[in-house]
């Protein structure tokens, strides 16, 4: 069996390709100013970049050009690669705070790993593309993100019109790839699509017009499919490499609020996981005697991995960042004291994110057939409208957002928390604050099956139209936070 193809191309063809478009990219950029289309075009880039990458991170683009949508992203380290030497020397004129370096990425060498990899519009423009995804796999380290936009094929006639009347930057013949043949590249290189979106459905400055339609309309069916630019967020495919680890140690998060009949079940069925499992109780305001019923139970067993507290503040959210707060281990995950989620299930999320699957594991109750008493009619339906909903708004396919178990790594939460202030501190939940978190951020969620059982004792601390009205109004936020950008 042959060696993964990671060796630069030889042949004449490539190489008449690349001294083609060397010379055309030095000319282009020795003219300095774009046409209007086009400024408009990479200023919007630039803010859609700037949503999905955060502030002072590890960044390197590929096909930098003049370092611009680089510069605009706040790197703590930025490096730029491009091919013309013309534009490395715009680029470091502009950007003297940013490295640029004159290669060609198809022979790109680099014994450094980097955050967020971007390559903005290039590969329609590149000889090999599946070769130069393998540099870019080089390149990563298990938590990076990978960032490329290009060409819709539907308007290659409209941009071939734009640029005789001198609108658009001119560009040599291009490669046209479908979002099918983009994913099968990704995938040829072990690298995997986290989402995808289309982007620019008005390419031209127009007061009001413009807005309209980039920030709003594009993000609804079937205006996203005539998008301008196609957007892919992937990461490096762990599954690939990487097994179930014992070595990882687990948090388990209980919420707990009149749940004292659930206490010893809770404490007898929570099953160790990895190397080390801590149980931590998180009490909230009972007006039965939780609270006593933990402080007994928790005393008499006397494991030093088995702790309780009082919530300082209201609401379940409010407890689960207590809760992490306290938490030692480098897995969280959240179980529900209601027993709806059966303990036994939290195996089977441990192995999902310790062996890369996803970073950030949510339980669906909504496949399995459940118990009787365990979901109202209206209920079902209200959480079968708020998947579709927030799986619009995530990105990512999230078939339900309120089943109570949710796992992910400490890195991943406090990556979560450090990026809080972008949604604000409102959701009485705590689903909301780490699904937003998470698709803000860009991590991989994964959606795990689980059977969902009859409460055992009391009642559900959830009020269908209240809670409900909450819902929407979240929903209403995040469209503003997470579409409208």
């Amino acid at each position: 069996m042959s060696a993964p193809r990671t060796d630069a191309p030889t042949d004449k063809g490539y190489r008449h390709y690349q001294a083609t478009r060397r010379e055309f990219w030095n000319r282009l950029a020795s003219r300095g100013a774009k046409p209007p289309a086009s400024r408009y075009y990479h200023k919007r880039l630039a803010e859609i970049y700037r949503f999905l990458v955060p502030g002072g991170l590890r960044v390197i683009e590929l096909g930098s050009g003049s370092g611009d949508l680089l510069a605009a992203l706040s790197p703590s380290r930025g490096l730029g690669i491009d091919f013309a030497e013309e534009a490395v020397a715009v680029a470091r004129g502009r950007h003297p705070n940013l490295e640029f370096r004159c290669a060609d990425i198809h022979e790109l060498d680099l014994d450094e790993t980097f955050d967020v990899i971007i390559l903005s519009d290039l590969v329609n423009d590149i000889w090999d593309v599946e070769l130069v995804l393998r540099k870019v796999a080089n390149l990563c380290t298990p938590e990076s993100r990978i960032i490329i936009n290009s060409f819709n094929r539907l308007w290659q006639a409209p941009i071939a019109l734009g640029r005789v009347a001198r609108f658009i930057a001119p560009v040599l013949k291009q490669n046209w790839l479908s979002g099918q043949d983009l994913s099968n590249l990704l995938r040829l290189a072990d690298i995997e699509v986290i989402s995808r979106t289309g982007e620019v459905l008005w390419p031209i400055r127009t007061p009001l017009i413009d807005a309209f339609f980039n920030r709003f309309l594009v993000k609804l069916w079937p205006f996203n499919h005539l998008s301008l630019t196609n957007f892919v967020v992937a990461r490096p495919d762990l599954t690939r490499s990487k097994s179930a680890s014992s070595d990882l140690s687990v948090s388990v998060i209980v919420p707990a609020r009149n749940e004292a009949g659930h206490i010893d079940a809770i404490l007898e069925r929570t099953p160790r996981m990895g190397s080390r499992t801590e149980l931590i109780f998180v009490e909230g305001n009972s007006t039965d005697d939780t609270f006593e019923v933990i402080k007994r139970a928790v005393t008499e067993r006397g494991d030093p991995d088995i702790r309780f507290y009082q919530q300082p503040g209201k609401g379940k959210g409010d407890a689960v960042r207590f809760g992490y707060q306290h938490a030692t281990g480098e897995i969280l995950m959240i179980l529900d004291a209601d027993m709806t989620v059966a303990p036994e299930d939290l195996p089977r999320f441990y192995q999902a994110i310790a062996e890369g699957k996803g970073e950030f594991i949510n339980g669906v109750r909504l496949v399995y057939p459940m118990d009787e008493e365990a979901m109202q009619f209206l209920n079902y339906l209200g959480n079968k409208f708020f998947g579709l909903v927030f799986s619009w708004l995530l990105r990512q396919p999230v078939k339900d957002t309120l089943c109570g178990t949710k796992v992910l790594t400490r890195k991943s939460y406090d990556l979560i928390a450090a990026n809080r202030s972008y949604f604000g501190d409102f959701d009485p939940f705590g689903d909301f604050d780490l699904l937003f978190g998470a698709a803000k951020i860009n991590l991989k969620i994964l959606d795990m099956p689980i059977r969902y059982r009859d409460r055992e004792y009391g009642t559900t601390n959830i009020d269908r139209w209240r809670h409900g009205m909450v819902l929407l109004k979240m929903a209403a936020f995040a469209v503003r936070r997470l579409k409208l950008v």
